[in-house]
């Protein structure tokens, strides 16, 4: 069966010739493929201004990185069995509230733990990779404290 022919306004019938060094062929080659496009969608992306998102896979086995993701595992067994203590008409008293608190003051902290470590992604601005304790665009696990 043959493939259905697309609409006549959807057809590209105009070939444009374009030359490169090896150097910018290979630099475009390379980051079509970080896309996941083909190298004519990606250039043609690149030339009509649509957003092409690139995806980066950071692979890293460290020891810190091994025991954090243990801790939040544990974390979230937690925050499932106080879902389920509280739903299923569990009593709210002063002394679970403090655990709580002191549950978000951790997860807050092991969160400090992991940016430090990925050398924080989001940084605040270009070229500040740097992590302050405290920081209220982080959340700020003084918060929580009792």
């Amino acid at each position: 069966m043959a493939r259905p022919r697309k609409q006549k306004e959807l057809r590209r019938t105009h070939p444009v010739m374009l030359r490169f060094t090896d150097t910018e062929y290979e630099r475009l080659l390379s980051l079509a493929e970080s896309a996941s496009l083909p190298l004519a969608e990606y250039i043609r992306k690149q030339v009509t201004g649509k957003q092409v998102k690139i995806k980066y896979e950071i692979v890293a086995d460290l020891p810190e990185l091994k025991k954090l993701i243990a801790e939040f595992g544990k974390i979230g067994s937690n925050l499932n069995q106080i879902a389920r203590h509280f739903n299923s008409g569990g009593i709210h008293s002063q002394e679970m509230r403090k655990k709580i608190d002191q549950g978000i003051s951790d997860i807050y902290e092991m969160k400090y733990e992991v940016l430090k470590m990925a050398g924080d992604f989001l940084s605040l601005s270009p070229g500040d990779t740097s992590v302050q304790k405290g920081d209220s665009y982080h959340g700020n696990p003084e918060t929580y404290r009792q």
